[in-house]
């Protein structure tokens, strides 16, 4: 302490000290922050996070100017390359059992839909259209896939198929629809229609809508339970990750960034995870080559957040 510090009264000395511990303790936030949000020199471009039955990651990165599809745990370290084709591969997604692997890419000139064993080995083609089939979400039992394609016009629709493309099914029609789910009994499916979730039974194919403008919700994922939902919503004004009851109630936010936006949840097997994509304000995961999309997965109990991106 200087003579100037030691002259001024106890309580002048003891706000500036409040004042210093408050400072300190924003650098430090600041700093974590900076950690978690930021990875020196490289634009980092991951996204479409998905899970194995045994908690590791699944995920996009195409910081090389197309999507490969890679494998890592949840500490986001021991990372492989499961598909790295010449084309531009993404949505990646295992069966409930961890033996295969779905897939999109568009080394044949457009988007089609790809299976795998699980290690990426033995790729094989199973949809065959000339336009977009993409998001490949595996049955409980392994043996039939859902999709999105714009193959019945401009928007979007859901399509069912066996697992070897064979008996294709259009599920939905009008409107713009997209990111299909199973539900953990089988039964249902999760989406998205426009900028809303619905649940649609598939042995009646009628739809029960879950959120509505303006508490609107994107991206939805089920819960391994069958209780829960988590899915994007704007609601509060920007981009976040929600949960709630299957019938819409008690939502509640469970990811807030500091900044940008918090999109494309996925539930991990287990419940306890739920992995997502931070994009810059404004950015969707898909439509900005250039923005910085980084993957992270939320412990739900707690909320902490880790990394998964480097």
């Amino acid at each position: 302490m200087d003579r100037d510090d030691a002259s001024r009264p106890l309580a002048e000395r003891l706000l500036i000290g409040l004042a210093l511990i408050v400072a300190l303790a924003g650098l430090a936030g600041g700093a974590w922050w900076l950690l978690t949000q930021t990875s020196v020199g490289t634009l980092v471009r991951d996204s479409s996070p998905n899970w194995t039955p045994d908690g590791d990651v699944i995920f996009t990165s195409a910081t090389d100017g197309k999507g490969d599809i890679y494998l890592t745990d949840k500490a986001g370290s021991h990372r492989r390359s499961l598909v790295a084709t010449a084309g531009d591969d993404d949505g990646a997604a295992l069966s409930l059992d961890g033996s295969k692997l779905a897939y999109h890419t568009d080394i044949d000139g457009n988007y089609e839909i790809y299976t795998a064993q699980a290690d990426g080995l033995a790729p094989k083609r199973v949809t065959h259209d000339p336009a977009i089939d993409q998001l490949p979400a595996w049955s409980r039992d392994g043996t039939q896939i859902v999709f999105m394609s714009n193959r019945g016009g401009k928007m979007f629709d859901i399509y069912r198929m066996k697992a070897d493309g064979s008996n294709v099914e259009r599920l939905t029609t009008g409107k713009s629809n997209g990111f299909p789910e199973y539900s953990p009994d089988g039964g249902q499916l999760v989406l998205q229609i426009e900028r809303d979730v619905f649940i649609m039974s598939l042995s009646t194919k009628g739809l029960r809508q879950v959120t509505g403008s303006p508490t609107n919700g994107q991206h939805p994922t089920w819960s391994p339970t069958g209780h829960q939902l988590a899915f994007v919503s704007s609601r509060n004004g920007r981009r976040e990750i929600f949960t709630s009851l299957v019938d819409g109630t008690d939502a509640k936010p469970l990811v807030t960034m500091p900044t940008g936006d918090a999109i494309d949840p996925r539930w991990s097997r287990d419940g306890r995870f739920i992995a997502f994509v931070h994009v810059p304000d404004g950015v969707d995961s898909d439509q900005d080559g250039k923005a910085q999309r980084v993957v992270y997965v939320v412990e739900k109990d707690s909320g902490r957040l880790q990394r998964i991106s480097r």
